[in-house]
């Protein structure tokens, strides 16, 4: 088992450095916030790490059971021109169809 060992709480000046590295701006209060939360999620880490899970199987996935997938097999799709044909604005001839705007 991985044993981690949990630094010291954070300091405003290791947030800094974090946010300056993420390129974000805190304010004083934020880097308070984030200064005590990240603290508290390594506090957690430590404690799961804790648990004893020697008699546990590892999985590899979640439920248990391997998931089923179906064959993969190539399968005709739908002709362009009557895909792209009943979109407004669309070019056939290209196998092109305009789509409303959404960023900026």
């Amino acid at each position: 088992m991985l044993r981690c060992r949990v630094p010291e709480p954070f300091s405003s000046a290791d947030v800094d450095r974090l946010a300056r590295l993420a390129r974000l701006a805190l304010t004083p209060d934020e880097t308070a916030l984030f200064s005590r939360q990240l603290a508290d999620f390594l506090a957690y880490a430590e404690q799961v790490q804790q648990v004893d899970t020697s008699g546990i199987v590892p999985m590899s996935h979640a439920s248990g059971a391997p998931t089923e997938l179906r064959a993969d097999e190539v399968v005709p799709s739908l002709p362009r021109e009557s895909s792209v044909e009943p979109a407004p604005g669309a070019s056939p001839a290209a196998g092109l169809f305009k789509v409303p705007r959404v960023i900026g």
